[in-house]
C-alpha cells in the first residue's frame, strides 16, 4: 500500500470517529437518549466544547471528500511521488492538530492549522495536474 493510500485510510479513521467526544459531551451532559429524542431530534443543549467536539466532526466529514478524491485520482494516474506522500501525510497531522486546538478552543492557532490543510489539498491537486 502506498503512503498516501495509508494516510488516506488513517484520515477516514480520524473522521469515523471524531464523533465520539460530541457523543460523550451529550450523555455526559444529558444522559442517554430517551423515546422522545428519536421523535423530535433537536440538539440538546451542550457546553461549549460539546459544540466545538461537534464542529470538529463536521468539518472533518466537509474536508474528507477533497482529501480522498484526489488521493485516489493520484493513485489511479500513477502520479504518486514523494511530493504526494508529503502532502497526504502532513493532511492528516494537521488534521489531528486542527482537533486538539478546536476541541481547547485555541483562537488563531485553528485558523492558521486549517489554512495549511487546505494548502495540503492543493498541493495533491498540483501534483496531480502535472
Amino acid at each position: 500500500m502506498s503512503i498516501e493510500l495509508k494516510y488516506l485510510a488513517f484520515t477516514a479513521m480520524l473522521t469515523a470517529s471524531l464523533w465520539i467526544p460530541y457523543i460523550a459531551c451529550q450523555v455526559m451532559t444529558n444522559g442517554f437518549l430517551s423515546q422522545e429524542n428519536y421523535v423530535d431530534p433537536a440538539a440538546r443543549p451542550v457546553p461549549l466544547w460539546g459544540k466545538r467536539a461537534d464542529r470538529v466532526y463536521i468539518n472533518a466529514v466537509e474536508t474528507f471528500a477533497p482529501f480522498a478524491a484526489l488521493v485516489i485520482l493520484i493513485q489511479l494516474t500513477g502520479k504518486a511521488d514523494a511530493t504526494t506522500a508529503f502532502w497526504a501525510q502532513s493532511f492528516f497531522w494537521l488534521r489531528v492538530a486542527h482537533a486538539v486546538v478546536y476541541w481547547a478552543a485555541i483562537p488563531y492557532i485553528r485558523t492558521v492549522v486549517f489554512t495549511l490543510g487546505y494548502v495540503c489539498v492543493i498541493g495533491l491537486f498540483i501534483e496531480l495536474m502535472k
